[in-house]
């Protein structure tokens, strides 16, 4: 402190404190080189000289205030934190002015984390990391004088609980109409009760009557104006009233329509019996979580919906997006659907689009007969059908589909008599596939009709081809172009130009199966006609076809065999009387029994010996007996025996004449060689 008389000059000064008039220090400059609370009070100067004026006035009083140097570190708050929370420590000194403050986390040798001009310290939102023991002084001026470290003051920090959000199915994308249910979970919070709040996009979602959504369970049905949108949620726990972190936010997309099915099939649709073919199933926009139903129609109506229908396979049974048929048969020939569901509450899809399967037969019991020959007509020309059976047509009627479920037996304003119909005036809207099913069900081959309004069509046959069969295939124009030249096309494919409008395939494979249409640059294009092309059955058969040529074979031994007998019989005959006859002491009377004829044979031999003997010559005749065992008994029938019953076979043969009375002209056929 300073006192200073700025009139006159010779003064000396003396410091007093309180009311004492014994003074604490002389000169103008009064020091105290450490405070103490002792030196706090109420401090005046006095000047005085040896001239008159020997004596000042007292000069104001100055009240000193001496505070300890030790702050105190004190908090507004427990000290036990969570994650997220806020927290303010406080410097008390009893002073700032001037302070700078300084505070420590750790050891006190540590440097600062932070110095501040007040005598607080905030963190908005404590990490982990922010826990430990916390400590602070106070310092000014220049060098800086420190005070004392505060009291220390230990915060623990541990991390909040987590609110997780998640989507009781697996799947983000919903469509209009189905349950959306979230849940929230808090992690770690098992053990307490908590209270829940939902929100969407950062509005908190609310109840009945307005209030807020307490429950851990959060359901609604999907709405695209509403419901879409990112969900959050978090816990207060009832015990302390401490809140969790917010969860993760789960994305919701809720689609304008109602979920559709989609069918196909693969490879194609027109099948050859014996094919394999795979119907697959799914959902436009989603893939996941959905369960299938399949369905045979029997009989639909117009706007689509199936009316009645056979089901093939439902989820229930494990049924997957794909349902196959190997090998198709005819009976498969129909209209197929498919449905899809999920979720707990079976959210279903609506019916797929019909999907047909063409299966033709190798040899059905019925046929559509097209009285045109064509399955492409024009509009407003006749067209006749009509069913045609083996033995007879009765029981049978004709069927028909287009792609509005519809099966009908005749469309509508055609005549129908008995298993044909007919119409004088086909319009596009009679296009379709027919076919002639039975009452129990059995079905003909299916035939593709199309009535074209275009300037174009394609002749082709209306039933299959064979293999090795030839194909012609005709462009055909309702106005006559200027000229008949035509492009064919298969697949998609250009096959072939023709100047004269027609494409012929000498010899059919089964390569050659396909879609056909024909174009003409001036007419324009055809609709497309299927060609079935059925494989020949000589392969599949090979096996049999052998067996029976081998058994052909023996057959025809056996009976030239038998032929070769016979002419020996009739040279017998002729030359009864000769002596190179082996049957020449035969008997005309055989004897029915076998004992008789074997005698016969004994005396046969006797005469062939006798007669080679007597010729000096070796016969030319292969003997009927060898030794002691008749040359037929080694024979062993394969086919037909040579013996039927009881009666040898030769003993059937009966001569037309007595052999007495036959002469050569009754053998003018025969030649003989001696």
């Amino acid at each position: 402190m300073t006192c200073v008389i700025e009139s006159l000059s010779g003064w000396t000064y003396k410091w007093y404190k309180g009311s004492s008039r014994v003074p604490v220090s002389k000169g103008n400059t009064f020091t105290i080189t450490s405070a103490a609370e002792s030196d706090e009070g109420q401090y005046w100067c006095q000047g005085e000289r040896r001239d008159i004026p020997t004596t000042s006035q007292l000069s104001i009083i100055v009240i000193l205030h001496v505070t300890g140097s030790k702050p105190k570190l004190v908090l507004n708050q427990k000290t036990s934190l969570l994650t997220g929370d806020s927290v303010t420590l406080k410097c008390e000194l009893g002073v700032r002015s001037g302070l700078v403050f300084y505070w420590y986390r750790g050891p006190q040798t540590s440097d600062p984390v932070v110095q501040t001009g007040g005598d607080s310290y905030s963190i908005r939102s404590v990490r982990v990391s922010d826990g430990g023991q916390y400590w602070c002084r106070a310092g000014r001026g220049h060098p800086v004088y420190y005070t004392q470290y505060s009291n220390e003051m230990l915060l623990t920090v541990t991390e909040r609980q987590k609110a997780v959000a998640t989507l009781r199915s697996n799947w983000t994308e919903l469509f209009s109409g189905e349950t959306v249910s979230l849940k929230c979970h808090i992690k770690g919070g098992e053990h307490s009760t908590w209270s829940y709040s939902w929100s969407c996009n950062g509005h908190q979602m609310r109840g009945y009557r307005n209030y807020p959504y307490k429950s851990q369970e959060y359901s609604f049905i999907g709405s695209p104006s509403f419901n879409s949108g990112n969900y959050t949620c978090k816990g207060e726990r009832q015990s302390d009233r401490e809140k969790s972190d917010e969860s993760t936010p789960v994305s919701v997309v809720v689609f304008n329509e109602k979920a559709k099915a989609v069918v196909g099939a693969s490879p194609q649709s027109w099948l050859t019996e014996g094919d394999s073919v795979t119907l697959s199933c799914e959902v436009e926009k989603s893939s996941a979580g959905w369960r299938f139903s399949w369905f045979k129609i029997t009989q639909g109506n117009p706007k689509g919906e199936p009316q009645t229908s056979q089901i093939l396979s439902d989820s229930s049974r494990g049924a997957g997006g794909s349902y196959s048929l190997s090998p198709a048969a005819l009976r498969h020939t129909g209209v197929y659907v498919c449905r899809a569901e999920r979720g707990e509450t079976a959210y279903q899809t609506e019916f797929s689009q019909p999907q047909p399967l063409w299966v033709t037969g190798v040899s059905p019991n019925a046929s559509v007969i097209i009285h045109s020959n064509w399955t492409q007509i024009f509009t407003y020309t006749s067209l006749s059908l009509s069913c045609g059976a083996q033995g007879n047509s009765t029981g049978w009627r004709l069927r028909w589909f287009t792609g509005r479920m519809e099966q009908k037996r005749c469309p509508p304003g055609w005549t129908e008599t008995g298993s044909s119909c007919s119409t004088s005036s086909a319009s596009p809207s009679d296009s379709g596939v027919y076919w002639c099913q039975s009452e129990s069900g059995e079905q003909s081959n299916p035939v593709n009709i199309t009535v074209h309004a275009g300037d174009v069509i394609l002749e082709s046959p209306a039933h299959p081809v064979t293999e090795g069969d030839l194909l012609t295939l005709r462009c055909r124009y309702r106005h006559q172009p200027s000229h008949i030249r035509a492009n064919f096309h298969k697949d998609g494919t250009l096959l072939h130009t023709s100047s004269t409008g027609e494409m012929t395939i000498p010899a059919v494979s089964k390569s050659h199966e396909g879609l056909y249409k024909c174009r003409n640059s001036e007419r324009g294009e055809s609709p497309g006609s299927w060609i079935t092309v059925m494989r020949t059955t000589r392969g599949s058969y090979s096996g049999s076809s052998t067996s029976m040529v081998a058994v052909g074979v023996v057959v025809s031994l056996v009976i030239a065999f038998a032929l070769v007998i016979l002419l020996v019989l009739l040279y017998c005959k002729r030359k009864s009387r000769g002596s190179l006859c082996p049957c020449r002491d035969h008997q005309p009377q055989q004897q029915s029994t076998n004992q008789s004829s074997v005698q016969g044979q004994g005396t046969n031999q006797s005469s062939v010996q006798s007669t080679n003997q007597s010729s000096g010559s070796d016969s030319v005749y292969m003997p009927l007996q060898t030794r002691n065992a008749d040359v037929y008994d080694t024979i062993t029938p394969l086919y037909m025996p040579l013996q039927r019953g009881a009666a040898d076979v030769y003993d059937t043969i009966k001569p037309s004449k007595d052999p007495q009375e036959d002469n050569e002209e009754d053998y003018d056929d025969v030649t003989f060689s001696d």
